[in-house]
């Protein structure tokens, strides 16, 4: 079962085997479209920054956590996620909040599984 929690940015909540799935489908359409307005707006300067993070974030693979590309690469990836995505957070009014709650709680209750017997069944 999908869960809806609406807000001003609407998500779901559907139960899995090991957990739950979030989905956030309509931020990252969000997300997307103010990219693609910004890649119109200035394509060089966006496909520049776009291939710098590319080599960036290849060279902080090779170098590890503590590398001038890997600390350089969050602080980009931080600021990108500042102007696009809203800090990567996702609003959510009470309502919403409420629905988040309820659906967790469903989701996260005991279940017998199949194959189990009714208590008292012989």
């Amino acid at each position: 079962m999908t869960y809806k929690i609406e807000g001003p940015t609407p998500l779901t909540l559907k139960a899995t085997a090991d957990g739950a799935e979030l989905g956030a489908a309509f931020f990252l359409r969000t997300v997307f479209l103010d990219l693609f307005n910004a890649a119109d707006a200035d394509p060089e300067g966006f496909g520049a920054e776009f291939a710098e993070m590319h080599a960036l974030a290849q060279s902080a693979q090779c170098q590890g956590r503590d590398s001038h590309a890997r600390h350089e690469f969050d602080e980009r990836m931080n600021r990108l996620l500042d102007e696009f995505a809203d800090g990567g957070t996702i609003d959510l009014y009470a309502t919403g909040l409420h629905q988040l709650r309820d659906a967790a709680a469903e989701i996260t209750a005991p279940r017998s599984l199949p194959g189990q017997r009714s208590a008292g069944a012989a």
